[in-house]
């Protein structure tokens, strides 16, 4: 028997498996603190490959303990090429380095099969400005996996940047300016080739929030407003795209996820901004988990 075997050549596994690549921070709800148990509750097995360590996240604390996890994710990788993994879909996060960026684009070219979801939420940064800790390389980097993807989930700003366009702040525009809007920037993201874009985060005139999405393959598109949350929490993003990403591969349209993903991050929110918490917590999203195990079923 070959030292590498694949455990998934006898049977048909009775659960779907994401690799999941995206930073742990231990306090304060974001990224596999909130992608794990919310695909758990949806039916997926997920496997983490954690990009760094923090002892919480980067929104509102500070001294906080980081640990770069580059040596230990290519370790991660060759394992599980030595046990033979394959994953039903691989979902990609914040990325620290150019190293990282190359060691996701290994681990796609590894393990994902044709039928594979590759789904890039390019973690880049907010309010028209990239994160500290983004430079142009890593841009550039983020930009040749997105082009691999099968879905990308940028907010506004980072879907600006990726297609080369000058950041706009939408909160004055209608619905149909907004609309109008998030069409030209989908045309121009299409070009990096991802069958998907949903472009989330977009504020509209009167208190509204936006999320665009279209299908490239089909040319179907899908525009969404709803009541905007007085209150911005960390992790909403990661929530939005776990609940989308759940709900694509249970075979819900296109239009059904977009409008799944934002109804249940609204509720979240809502729900949590009833509470005196600080908003560097996260959202208080365990209590509804089982509204997404029941539409699994």
């Amino acid at each position: 028997m070959s030292d590498k075997q694949n455990i998934c050549d006898k049977a048909p596994l009775p659960v779907r498996r994401i690799a999941a690549v995206h930073d742990l921070s231990c306090f304060g709800r974001c990224a596999l603190t909130v992608i794990a148990p919310t695909l758990s509750a949806m039916g997926y097995q997920v496997i983490p490959i954690p990009t760094c360590l923090l002892s919480t996240h980067t929104g509102g604390f500070t001294d906080m303990y980081f640990e770069d996890m580059t040596a230990q994710m290519r370790a991660i990788i060759e394992h599980f090429d030595v046990l033979g993994l394959r994953f039903d879909a691989i979902y990609t996060g914040f990325l620290g380095s150019a190293e990282q960026i190359e060691l996701v684009g290994e681990l796609i070219e590894r393990f994902a099969d044709p039928d594979t979801l590759v789904l890039v939420d390019p973690v880049m940064g907010d309010d028209g400005r990239l994160y500290s800790t983004y430079t142009t390389e890593l841009m550039l980097g983020m930009k040749r996996l997105c082009e691999g993807a099968t879905v990308i989930t940028p907010n506004l700003t980072e879907a600006c940047f990726l297609c080369g366009s000058e950041y706009v702040d939408t909160a004055n525009m209608s619905r149909e300016e907004l609309k109008s809007f998030a069409s030209g920037l989908c045309d121009k993201l299409a070009s990096l080739g991802a069958e998907k874009i949903v472009i989330t985060g977009m504020p509209a005139r009167d208190g509204e929030l936006a999320v665009y999405g279209r299908n490239v393959r089909t040319g179907e598109s899908c525009f969404y407003c709803f009541a905007r949350c007085p209150k911005n929490y960390p992790g909403t993003g990661d929530l939005f795209a776990s609940v989308f990403l759940g709900a694509t591969m249970r075979g819900d349209s296109f239009d059904k996820a977009i409008h799944l993903s934002a109804d249940f991050t609204h509720r979240v929110m809502d729900y949590s901004a009833e509470f005196d918490t600080p908003t560097r917590d996260g959202v208080a999203f365990e209590r509804f988990l089982g509204e997404l195990a029941e539409g699994e079923r």
